[in-house]
């Protein structure tokens, strides 16, 4: 390394200005000497290799089952048999697995395309149609939050998938809390959005809901039946965001509010004047908020 500079002063006079020297990599207390060339060699090797572990990739998941169509945007979907039925999902992104729970009602291709756009790019999701809907198929059994948990583990099972990030919205929020409670060594992190800790309340308002589906009707059911334990909720130890409108009319702030005290270490985010559609209504801050959790850990390690 040069150990002087030319750089010109404001007269158009050369000075050449002396660099300290380097400082070594490590010093020995010990001794006061340097520490021998092949232990600092050594050492930044190591240094490298955990650099390089913290930031190579993700491993990306490869599909299960039969190929059965392409989205709008030329995205795959895929059909997998997984806890007595056939579950229809796709695969979009690199990077750590993450799994989106649509809403009551909705299917796969129901998330705003912004989240999803924004996600993908640091995540592989996984994006299931709950039972019942869209590509996935139900059988006679009663629907209840632990069937549809279930169904969630055992798509991660026929894709090899011990551990994961959860994404959960409305009812899909529900099963996270019931993922968390039953299979909390399945989660990495989960976002809890616009969810409910009395299931009743939410179906009750959501009777206005003029369907023939069969499916909904079957959902609502198993919503009305949703309490959360919340004497369980304290021994969570999975990091969670809680993420609402303040103007939500579905499911109310009070319920994220609620978790987030006997939760210990969550976060809250209320989204001021955002309603049970805020991913729609900020899809940009939405994603941004969940990225950032995510990304940041804050449990501190005795």
């Amino acid at each position: 390394m040069a150990d002087a500079l030319d750089s010109k002063s404001s007269g158009g006079n050369t000075m050449r200005v002396r660099l300290p020297p380097p400082a070594p990599l490590f010093l020995s207390r010990f001794s006061g000497a340097a520490l021998p060339g092949a232990f600092l060699r050594s050492a930044c090797l190591l240094a490298l290799l955990v650099c390089y572990t913290n930031m190579a990739p993700a491993q990306r998941l490869r599909p299960a089952g039969v190929t059965v169509d392409l989205d709008a945007r030329s995205n795959a979907v895929y059909i997998v048999e997984a806890n007595g039925i056939d579950i229809g999902y796709k695969l979009i992104g690199t990077g750590q697995p993450l799994l989106l729970i649509m809403g009551l009602g909705g299917t796969m291709d129901d998330w705003p395309w912004e989240v999803v756009e924004a996600l993908a790019g640091k995540y592989q999701l996984i994006i299931p149609d709950n039972r019942g809907m869209g590509h996935s198929t139900t059988n006679a059994e009663p629907f209840t939050c632990r069937l549809c948990a279930a169904d969630m583990v055992g798509l991660m099972d026929a894709l090899a998938l011990e551990r994961t990030h959860v994404l959960g919205y409305s009812i899909g929020s529900v099963i996270v809390q019931q993922m968390l409670l039953e299979h909390p060594e399945r989660i990495s992190r989960a976002v809890v959005h616009a969810t409910t800790i009395n299931g009743a309340r939410v179906a009750e308002g959501l009777q206005r809901i003029n369907t023939d589906n069969p499916t909904i009707r079957r959902q609502l059911a198993a919503m009305a039946d949703w309490r959360t334990p919340m004497d369980q909720v304290p021994g969570i130890t999975n990091q969670v965001l809680l993420v609402v409108g303040t103007a939500d009319e579905v499911v109310g702030l009070e319920n994220s509010q609620q978790l987030a005290l006997a939760l210990p270490g969550a976060w809250l985010i209320p989204f001021k004047g955002g309603t049970h559609f805020l991913m729609r209504e900020s899809p940009a801050a939405f994603a941004g908020v969940v990225e950032a959790f995510l990304e940041n850990d804050t449990s501190v390690q005795p």
